[in-house]
């Protein structure tokens, strides 16, 4: 199976995709010659793997009816050795005093079922070619 994603220029430092019926915008900091309108990719990447986790912790809190509403989820981001690019991202998930002691060790479990995570750790094959249209 086979899906697309059109990715298009938006004006400026502006690059969409459009996937599945919605429209994700970016955009580059003012610093990097962009308008600061959007987030940057880099910053959508970074996103998607916090509130993927944060889906399966919602989803494991809501099959059991522990509430959420105190719960929060905070990813810090350490800079690689090398200086260059993220070399560790760490994940907490910060959780109320009454949160029931028997899943403390099952929410997180539910938290590494991530599937933006385990594509970093098990990456696909990249190919980029142009096609003259």
């Amino acid at each position: 199976m086979k899906s697309e994603m059109i990715v298009t220029f938006g004006g400026g430092k502006k690059v969409n995709a459009e996937f599945n019926g919605f429209t994700i915008h970016t955009d580059q900091a003012k610093y990097a010659g962009g308008e600061g309108s959007a987030p940057e990719p880099f910053a959508l990447f970074l996103a998607s793997i916090g509130t993927c986790a944060g889906i399966f912790v919602l989803s494991f809190c809501q099959s059991r009816g522990i509430p959420t509403d105190a719960i929060r989820i905070v990813q810090s981001h350490t800079v690689h050795e090398s200086g260059r690019g993220i070399g560790k991202i760490e994940i907490a998930i910060e959780l109320p005093p009454d949160f029931p002691e028997k899943y403390k060790d099952a929410v997180i479990s539910a938290a590494n079922l991530c599937a933006v995570k385990k594509h970093i750790q098990t990456p696909p094959e990249f190919v980029v070619t142009t096609i003259a249209r």
